[in-house]
């Protein structure tokens, strides 16, 4: 019945967009990217030196229809070049989609190419209530580098490229009350019925702390989150957990532990010369206590699903940025496991080339013990950012 529904009211949406009623306010943007990175040889001789450009168009449409209602289109072509052709694989089905508007081709070759819908939704307002259903963005918490409450499709703490948060399946419904005061409502489909998720969100602000709460069922997890974002002085202060109930522990491929907690406490702070640092300890419940179940972790389904990208359990993030010139911004990320004592240390600069032109180069170093080898074809990680190589880049973006 809620699929049905959730169908009934997509094609309302495209039928009043592109028949009915005439779109008010049009606004059509879109953006050109291209990710080029060059990679070398890991420890683990199975993952050989190579390079990959991810080249992606995206088209978008916001218009206002009648009676206040908001419709939203984005259509994503993703041409991808990777050398090996397996080494860098198309994206694969997310498991916050129900319903399948993609399409690839050439999967596993050279040149492979991929077109999704990522935006299809309609939203509107009755008083203080705001609702939108369809494919969207959905996102919570206030931490910056990697937030615990950030549950639906967060970004990995090492992403490139952040301007915008993939579309999932989703109701979404916010009550405003008060000064600032939020009492929300989501129901993300998910690729299967186990897979929906089903979140209340609360938040406030007290006394100039905002207060965030989360509470439901995350794809089949039940699940529970709350949050402070505030400031002391200068110094800025965020601190999150959530706590989860794992699902599937006794199969290959589940999570790792029958309840775990993902908690984290960021500073922020601007220095007179201009220095923007950002640093985060983050404890990652959903990973491996030791090196020797890495895999297990890489394997599990809070990595599968994006839940968690790392695979200890104990880290510190470092993100610090300064602005060099109007047109330059020298930036870094640090991630260190303070397990295995392994660091991914990434400097990066952003040049404005032009009006909504700019270009990112970076190189990624990975310092940490090297898997152990037992044979040719299997081998045992001593730590995790020591079983990956160096890599190197740029990343183009023009908007229009």
């Amino acid at each position: 019945m809620m699929r049905l529904l959730f169908t009934s009211l997509l094609l309302l949406a495209t039928a009043q967009a592109g028949f009915a009623a005439p779109l008010q306010d049009q606004i059509l943007s879109g953006s050109l990217k291209t990710l080029d990175i060059a990679y070398q040889t890991a420890p683990v001789t199975a993952l050989e030196a190579g390079s990959f450009s991810a080249n992606n168009l995206r088209l978008e449409l916001k218009s206002r229809m009648i009676h206040a209602l908001e419709f939203e289109f984005a259509l994503n072509t993703l041409l991808l070049y990777s050398d090996p052709a397996t080494q860098t694989p198309l994206p694969t089905d997310s498991a916050n989609r129900r319903f399948d508007l993609e399409r690839s081709w050439n999967r596993g070759n050279s040149w492979s190419a991929q077109t999704d819908v990522d935006r299809l939704s309609l939203q509107g307002r009755l008083n203080n209530f705001d609702w939108k259903i369809g494919r969207q963005a959905v996102g919570f918490g206030r931490i910056t580098l990697f937030s615990p409450l950030d549950v639906v499709a967060p970004f990995a703490p090492s992403a490139l490229d952040t301007d915008t948060r993939p579309g999932v399946d989703a109701l979404h419904g916010v009550q405003y009350f008060g000064l600032g005061g939020q009492l929300g409502a989501t129901l993300v489909l998910g690729d299967k019925t186990n897979n929906n998720s089903y979140l209340v969100t609360f938040s406030e602000n007290r006394k100039g702390i905002d207060l965030l709460g989360i509470v439901g069922l995350l794809r089949d997890r039940e699940m529970i989150g709350f949050g402070l974002a505030g400031n002391l002085g200068p110094l800025g202060i965020k601190t999150e957990i959530s706590h989860y109930q794992g699902k599937d522990t006794e199969l290959i491929g589940g999570d790792l532990h029958d309840d775990f907690n993902i908690g984290a406490l960021e500073l922020w702070y601007r220095f007179d010369s201009g220095l923007i640092l950002l640093a985060e300890y983050l404890h990652n419940g959903a990973g491996a206590e030791s090196p020797d179940t890495y895999i297990s972790a890489a394997t599990s389904a809070t990595f599968n699903e994006g839940l968690s990208f790392l695979l200890g359990q104990e880290y510190l993030l470092l993100g610090p940025s300064w602005e060099l010139h109007p047109l330059a911004t020298l930036s870094g990320l640090l991630i260190r496991n303070l397990e295995d004592d392994s660091t991914l240390l990434r400097p990066q600069i952003q040049l404005s080339l032009a009006d909504n032109l700019s270009i990112d180069l970076f190189y990624s170093f990975n310092f940490g013990l090297n898997p152990q080898v037992l044979t040719p074809s299997i081998s045992i990680p001593r730590s995790e950012f020591g079983a990956t190589g160096d890599s190197g880049g740029l990343l183009l973006r023009w908007y229009f």
